[in-house]
């Protein structure tokens, strides 16, 4: 039923909301107290059901989805109890790096509920509210429609806290509310972000404070940038700040791509002590470091090595902004960015003359042919192009893309503060879809053949729909990552290895028509493959399996590992 009707059914409410967010796109695996909403979501006009191979890669999906479409959200639609769990780490991590999902499930009937018989999917001992209550840590927001009355407020509560947070919700829907009608009125007022305005003496107290800082700082001012940036839409904002103030600007590794990495003033990605030489002694000895949307977590600084005093350091977020010692709650970077743009403009600060290191993918130039880390990421460096969409796992594959640079336009994505192995594997999915419907380039995955383990089923979505995808998967014979944690020669690193260029087409691809696959053991190999015009089309999914050694691992994750393995007392000393 079109929403300009008077009256409309709960659940095609709820797809007119979505609708009106931008989401063409529901993720999921169906279940029976999910069957009747389905069939409005098949019926609907606008959205899409992908259907997944189970519920963890949908959840995957759909925060790969909402990564790329930056001004949408993701939705994973799954079933009571068993589905839900299954889905639920794939939403933890998104609540933990700030991704908008939605997690729509599917529950028994509102009579069920009450009475609380032994059905299918519960625990068997009456508590139906278990799974809710479990949701609750890893969501900002829950709600569940009961009834006619509150269904739209509800719905509008939750979508408005998913976007204005940048965080998972959950919505429960029972099998007996999805077709009661409810006014259609509120559909005609479109929900938006509730950002709390920043009080006005309190933002020009910050405000003054921190040109104080800079004015004092001659020409060491430089900018950090990072994830949350992204995800709290000030990517315009902190875009006009560096171009509009020329200051050096460096990125950690959550925030890489948020600066085009071809500007002439970006200097490279800080990760405490584990930095370049030449970003290490920019970004540290400068004066004033102005960080905006920072998640300081272990990974995202080298085990927590940023050695930036608190005398020199700003911090810009969402919902505060720090000055040195002081906290001001309240204080949002959306509003507070643009003044502090306009202020620095007029000062003329020194800073925008400073000297930025320049960040260039030198390629090894030894006799080897082997396919070490050290060569791979400068090489496949320059086969990138302006919009491809570059994801990266956990491991080998996120650590090595630090150093080298990206073109302008290019989306990265990688998840690095929840860390979840195989995350990349289902993600590439959904930003797939979105990389379409946003009008940007190539989707390329990079991913360890242990990490593609855990989610190589969603390839055959991924065919399944048609999606041009190009696989690499980094085959070096086992959990990398892990080996240089601890255990390098352990049994509980190894894995059984598969045959990669087979997989295409036993998830249903023809070998040449619909996918292509390849495998490739030296450097000779490699070069050829990417500067192959046909290739380098994606025209059709592509796996490449790349032979590399079993102990070897980028620089940056080398040195990550040993600050952790430290960290963890792995063994007695």
């Amino acid at each position: 039923m079109a929403a300009s009707h008077t009256n409309i059914c709960i659940g095609n409410y709820l797809l007119e909301r979505l609708k009106q967010l931008g989401v063409t796109k529901m993720f999921g695996v169906p279940g029976d107290f999910t069957l009747g909403f389905l069939d409005l979501v098949e019926d609907c006009q606008g959205i899409d059901w992908v259907g997944n191979c189970n519920e963890l890669n949908a959840s995957y999906a759909a925060d790969g989805y909402a990564r790329v479409k930056e001004t949408s959200i993701g939705v994973v639609s799954t079933t009571f109890g068993v589905g839900e769990l299954s889905a639920m780490n794939g939403i933890a991590g998104a609540f933990s790096e700030h991704v908008p999902v939605l997690h729509l499930v599917g529950v028994p009937s509102t009579v069920q509920w009450k009475a609380k018989p032994m059905l299918h999917h519960t625990l068997g001992d009456g508590r139906f509210d278990a799974y809710t209550k479990a949701s609750s840590h890893v969501t900002i927001s829950q709600a569940a429609i009961t009834n006619t009355e509150s269904a739209a407020s509800e719905i509008d509560r939750v979508l408005t806290a998913c976007i204005t947070a940048a965080r998972p919700v959950y919505l429960t829907l029972p099998t007996d509310m999805v077709y009661l009608k409810i006014s259609a009125e509120p559909l005609k007022t479109p929900i938006k972000p509730i950002w709390p305005q920043n009080n006005v003496e309190t933002e020009k107290f910050v405000l003054d404070d921190i040109m104080k800082l800079i004015a004092g700082a001659g020409d060491q001012v430089v900018i950090l940038a990072d994830a949350c940036a992204i995800r709290h839409h000030v990517r315009m904002e902190l875009g006009e700040l560096i171009q509009k103030t020329g200051f050096p600007v460096y990125a950690a590794p959550m925030g890489k791509s948020v600066v085009g990495e071809d500007y002439e003033r970006y200097g490279g990605i800080y990760v405490g002590s584990i930095s370049h030489p030449d970003v290490k002694e920019k970004v540290e000895s400068a004066k004033v470091v102005i960080s905006v949307g920072a998640i300081k977590s272990d990974f995202n600084t080298a085990n927590f090595t940023y050695n930036i005093p608190e005398m020199k350091y700003i911090e810009l977020h969402s919902q505060y902004a720090k000055v040195q010692y002081a906290h001001f709650e309240g204080i949002g970077m959306k509003d507070l960015l643009p003044k502090l743009t306009a202020s620095i403009v007029a000062l003329n600060s020194p800073s925008k003359n400073a000297p930025v290191p320049k960040l260039e993918a030198v390629i090894p130039q030894d006799a080897s042919q082997e396919v070490t880390q050290e060569y791979l990421w400068p090489r496949v460096s320059k086969f990138f192009q302006s919009k491809d969409v570059i994801l990266t796992e956990t491991g080998t594959s996120s650590f090595g893309m630090l150093d080298v640079p990206l073109p302008s336009g290019a989306v990265y994505l990688t998840q690095i503060l929840y860390g979840s192995i195989g995350w990349a594997g289902g993600s590439t999915l959904g930003a797939a879809f979105a990389a379409k419907e946003c009008g940007l380039g190539r989707t390329l995955l990079f991913i360890g053949d242990g990490s593609l383990q855990l989610t190589g089923q969603e390839l055959s979505s991924m065919i399944r729909h048609g999606l041009t995808p190009t696989i690499f998967v980094l085959n070096n014979d086992g959990y990398v990552i892990e080996r240089f944690l601890h255990g390098p020669t352990r049994k509980y690193n190894d894995i059984q290895p598969w045959r990669w260029t087979s997989l295409l087409n036993v998830f249903g691809g023809e070998e040449g028509k619909t996918c292509k696959s390849y495998t490739v053991r030296t450097r000779t190999e490699l070069s050829t493959l990417l500067d192959d015009p046909a290739f380098a089309k994606s025209d059709k999914i592509q796996l490449v399996e790349i032979i590399m050694p079993r102990l070897d691992a980028p620089r940056s994750l080398k040195a990550t590992a040993d600050l952790s393995s430290k960290s963890n007392k792995y063994a007695p000393t």
